[in-house]
């Protein structure tokens, strides 16, 4: 398969024909920052979330890194804290990086032309991208027609979650994986038809787990929950809950 997760970690490595990414999603630098404004505190675990990174990258040696949005945590432009986290993260990764623009990437543009680093990391639109048989976007709003005819289209933003309860009442929260077929429809009501060499029909959908572990997200397996991306649930046709370390759950909605 063209995405596969590393195990027991929050990211994948995808296959683009001539070349391997890294790939994660929702990195949200600066979390305990604007956590912060907010009345939360927080321990600063900055140092540990760039650290998992650097060894992800080491662990896979990929030619690039992927980053589905979200880089930041903060919509507007980056600043203390949330800003040196950036600028440590970095200068820290040694490949070519691109992120697919979320919706708390407002001024990552702005920002990384001020960090001297404009020129290092590749900005997308967030329609998304493809690249070779994997497209890529974040999930906040419709993904460009091209995106759509990939092979496997890659999503963030959602940060799912299961809840996992045993016989006598408790539970725990973990994050997962979903991953089933491309629906095309909801797409096509929308006014975006899939294109490329097919029509979406097979077409895989992964939607992945956040990577930072304190950004909340979506309890899949629970039947008041709601989306956030646009086109889910209609967009995924099928849907299987994995666990991190590769548990196959079943579908999400009966976990």
């Amino acid at each position: 398969m063209s995405v596969e997760p590393v195990p027991d970690a929050p990211a994948a490595v995808a296959s683009l024909g001539n070349e391997r990414a890294l790939v994660v999603a929702d990195y949200h630098a600066g979390i305990e920052y604007t956590l912060q404004r907010d009345g939360v505190e927080l321990d600063d675990r900055a140092d540990g979330r760039r650290r998992r990174l650097l060894g992800l990258l080491a662990e896979t040696d990929p030619d690039r890194l992927v980053v589905l949005g979200d880089l930041l945590s903060s919509i507007g432009e980056p600043q203390g804290p949330e800003r040196a986290e950036l600028t440590a993260l970095l200068e820290a990764v040694s490949v070519p990086t691109m992120l697919v623009k979320g919706n708390h990437d407002g001024d990552i543009g702005h920002a990384l032309a001020d960090l001297g680093v404009g020129d290092e990391v590749t900005v997308t639109d967030s329609s998304g991208i493809r690249l070779g048989p994997v497209g890529f976007a974040h999930g906040h709003t419709w993904p460009d027609a091209d995106v759509l005819g990939a092979d496997t289209v890659c999503i963030g933003h959602e940060h799912p979650l299961v809840r996992l309860t045993d016989e006598v009442g408790g539970g725990r929260l973990e994050r997962t994986w979903l991953r089933g077929s491309l629906d095309p429809t909801p797409f096509a009501e929308h006014g975006t038809e899939t294109g490329g060499e097919n029509t979406g029909t097979g077409t895989d959908l992964v939607v992945f787990p956040a990577f930072n572990n304190r950004s909340g997200g979506t309890r899949v397996n629970d039947p008041d929950r709601g989306f956030l991306a646009p086109f889910l649930p209609a967009g995924l046709s099928g849907g299987q809950a994995y666990l991190l370390d590769g548990t196959r759950l079943g579908p999400y909605e009966q976990v």
